[in-house]
Order: structure tokens, then C-alpha cells, then sequence
């Protein structure tokens, strides 16, 4: 069956926010005197900050969070762009009529900052953030939710994105998956979740589409 539907993670995905992230979290371990190198703070990029705080201090979870979002929000238009030819792909991929979704862990306040700063806010048919489910990546929830607001089925349906937890929620719901080389975590440590695609170049997406 052939691609009709694709969703895709944000972060690391399609808009490049690896340093404001990374910067986030370092201001926010400081702040609380924990010592976190660059390298544990990369590992924290993916998941919901709650799963990422507890991790480190358990009783301070709610602060941390505060601390990062305020940090985050503060300095997110000095950071964040649209990763290379992500705007003509997408915008080559609506005017093929295909059904466009964005699956993020992120809240629905910073989502839709990125989108329009990046200039991709007119592309999407659906957005699901982690306002909209109870079960974030890797569970299926979002994606099926996505789906659903979509009307598309699973054999044509992709779900793309940096993270491991993006391959595993997208094969959670029994969609096809492709990983991005671009990604922070590397292109061999996705490559341990068997995605069905790795691009190397998200106009490897219009090749694989057919367009």
C-alpha cells in the first residue's frame, strides 16, 4: 500500500531545537546544583520533561519543570530553525494532497511557537501534543489519535522522527516508520529500532512517497 498519510515528531524532526534544549536543561541542573554533563543532558532529549526530572531529583520534579520552561521560552526564538529543505519538503508534500500531522511530546504553547517561527504553522492537518493524551511516545496513543483526526489507516500511514521512542510508538500502532540521520542520538543508535526508513535528507521522504 502506498504512503498517504505522515507523521512527524517535532523537535530534532523537523525544527532544529537540539541547543535550546540542551541549554535548558544545563540552566535548569545548575539551578538546582546538579552536575549533568552535555552528554546526559543529549540523552534527556526525546521524552516527557516529568520522565526526565524524576530521573535526577524525584522531589523536585514540578520546580525543575518550571525552571526549563521558563528558560525555554525565554530564549526560544534566539535558537530554533527549521532543519534543511524540512519548508519546501513539507510544503511539496501538502500540495501533493497528502495528510500531514505533527506527534510531539511537547506542550501546545512552545509546539505552535516553533511552527510559526519556522514558518511551517500552515502545513499541518492535525497536531497532537502531550496536552492531548493521557499516554505519551512510545505509546500508540498519540498516533492512533493522530489517525483517527485524519481518517487514515495504518497500512498507509508513517511515522517519522529522531528518537527511538518515535520508531517504537509508531510500530506500537503497526504504522511504518523512518528515522532521521540528522538525529543527536546518531544514525547506528536508531538503526537498533529496525525503523522501516532512515533518511538521510528529508527529501529522501519524497522518494519514498512516490512524488
Amino acid at each position: 500500500m502506498s504512503i498517504h498519510t505522515i507523521l512527524f515528531d517535532l523537535d530534532g524532526t523537523l525544527i532544529d531545537t537540539n541547543e535550546l534544549i540542551i541549554a535548558s536543561f544545563e540552566h535548569t541542573f545548575n539551578f538546582y546544583g546538579k552536575n549533568v554533563s552535555r552528554e546526559q543532558a543529549i540523552e534527556f532529549i526525546g521524552p516527557p520533561l516529568k520522565d526526565s526530572f524524576e530521573k535526577i531529583d524525584s522531589n523536585q520534579t514540578d520546580a525543575m519543570i518550571k525552571t526549563y520552561r521558563e528558560h525555554n521560552l525565554k530564549h526560544h526564538d534566539d535558537y530554533v530553525t527549521a532543519f534543511p529543505h524540512v519548508l519546501e519538503t513539507i510544503k511539496q508534500l501538502k500540495e501533493e494532497n497528502y495528510n500531514l500531522g505533527i506527534v510531539t511530546t511537547k506542550m501546545r504553547g512552545t509546539v505552535d511557537m516553533g511552527l510559526v517561527l519556522t514558518g511551517l504553522d500552515r502545513y499541518f492537518n492535525t497536531i497532537i501534543t502531550l496536552d492531548d493524551v493521557t499516554q505519551a511516545k512510545p505509546h500508540p496513543e498519540p498516533i492512533v489519535k493522530a489517525m483517527k483526526e485524519l481518517s487514515a489507516t495504518v497500512d498507509t500511514t508513517l511515522m517519522v522522527g529522531d528518537n527511538s521512542h518515535d520508531i517504537e510508538a509508531g510500530q506500537n500502532a503497526g504504522v511504518q516508520t523512518a528515522a532521521v540521520a540528522w538525529s543527536l542520538k546518531g544514525k547506528e543508535k536508531l538503526l537498533e529500532y529496525n525503523p522501516t526508513y532512515m533518511l538521510e535528507d528529508i527529501r529522501d521522504l519524497l522518494k519514498i512517497v512516490g512524488v
